[in-house]
């Protein structure tokens, strides 16, 4: 495991991983169409958060809108929540839903700061900022670390495995409230897997990845994925084939008319 830096390599080759326990199946009277709440015990949403995403005008053609049974699976409105996060070198609050009708978010986890492969990536997403905000989309990290380590971590060169300067901000989860609502969190461990969600401007989750410890991310993947997902909202009537790049020939969701696609490649 490359991110527990408290812990000696050896023990960590040799430590046998222990079974997650994820929740129980959440009763469908739950959750509607339109609203959810979380467990009271996650303390960053003070009321059911909405979701806004509308269901296909066409009756003869099936919703490609997935609802997922239990949170935060992809169909369901990300957790809400408010945290303490370092940005440009100072103590700021971050609040998720604030970006709701706004901007798409790309919320990602990584287990511990001054660690080996977690720098890597955080530094990657933050040299690619620029190319996420021309899609209107913002940026957040997130690790079970105090602000105080995060502004550590950022004023620490990137040579000597720092971070430097940011272009977005880190969020602190001392509390593991956020880590456990978007279920990365390791509980034997207190730490966080290596959990990716895109966020739509709705609020609501499109696309989560989820790494084991020593395996680091793609940004251009992300970036990819977060392409796909916003022209396939744009385009309602049109789906996104395997490792489909914007300019690329889309598909329709239908029998007949996607041979056109199939003859084409």
């Amino acid at each position: 495991m490359a991110c527990t830096a408290a812990t000696s390599t050896a023990a960590l080759l040799s430590a046998k991983p222990k079974a997650y326990n994820f929740p129980k199946s959440v009763p469908s009277k739950a959750f509607s169409a339109q609203s959810f709440s979380v467990p009271s015990s996650f303390s960053g949403l003070r009321k059911p958060f909405v979701s806004h995403v509308s269901r296909s005008s066409h009756s003869k053609r099936r919703s490609l809108v997935v609802r997922a049974s239990e949170l935060p699976l992809v169909g369901n409105p990300a957790p809400d929540f408010e945290a303490e996060a370092v940005f440009d070198q100072e103590f700021i609050k971050v609040k998720l839903s604030e970006y709701v009708g706004k901007k798409y978010v790309i919320l990602f986890f990584y287990p511990l700061d001054f660690t080996f492969v977690c720098p890597t990536e955080i530094t990657a997403f933050s040299d690619r900022y620029e190319d996420f905000k021309k899609l209107n989309t913002e940026i957040l990290g997130v690790s079970v670390d105090s602000v105080f380590s995060h502004l550590a971590w950022i004023q620490t060169d990137r040579k000597s495995g720092g971070l430097g300067d940011l272009k977005y901000p880190i969020v602190s989860d001392v509390t593991k409230s956020i880590s456990r609502s978007y279920n990365v969190l390791i509980p034997d461990q207190g730490i966080s897997l290596r959990g990716l969600f895109v966020i739509d401007k709705e609020g609501v989750i499109q696309h989560t990845t989820i790494n084991n410890l020593a395996i680091g991310r793609s940004v251009d993947e992300t970036m990819r994925t977060l392409q796909a997902l916003q022209y396939v909202q744009e385009n309602p009537d049109e789906v996104c084939p395997a490792g489909w790049k914007p300019g690329e020939k889309s598909m329709k969701p239908d029998p007949k008319l996607s041979k056109e696609y199939f003859a084409a490649i």
